[in-house]
């Protein structure tokens, strides 16, 4: 697949931090914070929708066209929305219907899809981790139709979408900072990136090298891919490992690769080094049997969590309560041991498809999204005026 993150030449990158624009200069400062580390193309000026009005009022029909659906990340996501939050926002007489799609990674496809869910009359359209510029025609033809477009786990540039994503320039960052300090300032890192040519996984490795450039004598010996699939993760790692003697000190993994690294450095008789964990509870069943194996992890992208965050942004501006910019930003958020013991048992599953997600609604709490929308109020007991 072609990279469309073209500012990476070299592995060399500024991060951007914009000007106070609209939108942003309307948040609390807390909110602020996450718009200091951000990828130079990402949108940050004011949204379309800000005084956006539906073409009908509720119940609405609501597209999901999603590019893949096979990692645990994408079972979560998938199962949150038509298991969880369809029902809820079924019986509140809000939501009728969801529509799935998947494209396999196929951008033409994706574009099909959307352009159907348009002409069969949804409401709105979630996408996730798409390519940031292939879908803008179609996102542009969306909303020429009345039908917003919503971006999760990753963003897209048209001005006609909004992008209800985690900082993954942050969260690049953020984790390769914490690993070069974990093994002590020192060493050999190999990176294991998402799908290349995506915004959070091209963004997520912009912000690691950035950081990896303020450790001199922390060298990145490699990058593969693992396209946020174990299995993939664990063959490419494990190849990596084979062909390459020289002494690894650290790994920095995207999720949802983190237990096929793991896996494959325990089969490669090599001694463990600290890996960048991301919250499967497969690889966090390992840490809570080796307490000593890393100080931290990191919530990158929950699942569950992820899927609430677009789902509740996109509710609130079919109500109209008017999102004051494009891209709506969380921060990686970190995570210990005991947070570990606390969701999961002694004997935990080394092979469980179950994701560890931030406590008491802690990626998307209501001081937050409030601060977000100039009309705010709780998605779910919203009623229309008339």
């Amino acid at each position: 697949m072609k990279r469309n993150i073209l500012c990476a030449l070299a592995g060399v990158v500024a991060l951007a931090t914009p000007a106070l624009a609209e939108g942003i200069d309307e948040l609390p400062p807390e909110q602020k914070k996450v718009y200091e580390m951000v990828d130079p193309q990402l949108p940050v000026g004011p949204s379309a929708y800000r005084d956006f009005v539906p073409k009908k009022g509720p119940p609405w029909k609501i597209g999901y066209a999603s590019t893949y659906a096979g990692n645990t990340w994408r079972a979560a996501i998938l199962d949150e929305m038509t298991n969880v939050l369809l029902p809820q926002y079924k019986e509140a007489g809000l939501v009728s219907d969801l529509i799935v799609t998947q494209s396999d990674l196929k951008d033409a496809v994706q574009i099909q899809q959307m352009r159907q869910m348009v002409d069969d009359g949804v409401d709105a359209i979630i996408i996730c981790c798409s390519n940031v510029t292939a879908l803008n025609q179609t996102i542009e033809y969306a909303h020429s139709k009345g039908v917003p477009v919503f971006s999760f786990s990753g963003y897209v540039t048209s001005p006609y979408a909004v992008s209800a994503t985690e900082n993954n320039m942050q969260g690049g960052y953020e984790a390769a900072k914490w690993l070069a300090g974990e093994i002590g300032g020192k060493g050999n890192v190999l990176l294991v990136s998402g799908i290349p040519g995506f915004a959070s996984s091209d963004s997520f490795d912009i912000g690691a090298k950035k950081a990896l450039e303020e450790f001199p004598d922390v060298t990145l010996v490699g990058n593969v891919a693992g396209n946020w699939t174990d299995q993939v993760a664990q063959v490419e790692v494990q190849k990596f490992l084979a062909t390459n003697p020289a002494q690894i000190d650290g790994i920095i993994v995207q999720s949802a690769s983190e237990n096929g690294v793991v896996n494959a450095v325990l089969q490669s008789g090599r001694d463990m080094m600290p890996i960048v964990l991301g919250g499967e509870a497969s690889a966090a069943c390992y840490w809570r049997n080796n307490p000593d194996f890393i100080s931290k992890s990191f919530h990158f992208w929950p699942p569950r969590s992820e899927a609430r965050l677009v789902w509740e942004v996109m509710m609130r501006t079919l109500e109209g309560q008017g999102p004051k910019m494009q891209s709506i930003l969380r921060p990686v958020i970190p995570y210990t041991i005991d947070d570990v013991k606390a969701a999961l048992p002694e004997d935990c599953d080394p092979n469980s498809t179950d994701w560890i997600e931030p406590a008491n609604n802690g990626w998307f709490p209501k001081e937050a999204a409030d601060s977000f929308f100039l009309r705010p109020a709780d998605p779910l007991t919203w009623k229309p005026s008339n």
